[in-house]
């Protein structure tokens, strides 16, 4: 049986690395030389950043700065980019921020995330820029912000977040 939908049908395929050996060659180093390590392409990125084409740009102590190309993939029933992504990117860059300043072996969890939607994001509008800044760093929470920008230049998102420091055990 023929749909007419079958014609419209499009598919995309994605890799990624195991994360169980990165996670081993990671517990070693820093949050800071994680964060380089997946800039530099030493280290292979997460599997959500192949799922939702984040990439690593720059990483320094506090700081980080990640691009993420939308697609038609990422679109809500009214044809827009899904709130999901900014929230999902805007969690991952205040996330990698506090990354930076911790040693190694220690973790973190989010505790709590607001966002602000600023305007709609298209497919056209990539690729967007991230950028994730710690605001406090504490030995139990790390306050950060968080900002995302279209490809011209357009602040599109905003998130204030913290997270929880988890010590090593």
């Amino acid at each position: 049986m023929h749909s007419d939908t079958d014609e419209l049908q499009r598919s995309e395929t994605f890799t990624w690395a195991d994360p169980g050996p990165v996670l081993a060659r990671a517990a070693s180093m820093s949050g800071l030389e994680v964060m380089q390590a997946l800039v530099d392409g030493e280290l292979p990125p997460p599997p959500i950043a192949a799922l939702m084409k984040f990439t690593a740009i720059r990483a320094e102590v506090g700081t980080v700065v990640f691009e993420c190309t939308p697609s038609q993939a990422h679109y809500n029933p009214i044809g827009t980019v899904h709130g999901g992504l900014a929230c999902t990117l805007l969690d991952t860059i205040v996330g990698c921020a506090a990354q930076t300043t911790l040693p190694a072996g220690t973790g973190y969890t989010s505790i709590d995330i607001n966002v602000s939607y600023l305007r709609n994001i298209l497919d056209t509008s990539g690729p967007l820029t991230a950028t994730g800044r710690v605001t406090k760093t504490g030995s139990r929470v790390i306050f950060a912000e968080g900002s995302i920008v279209d490809n011209q230049g357009r602040l599109v998102a905003t998130a204030t977040s913290s997270l929880l420091v988890i010590a090593p055990r």
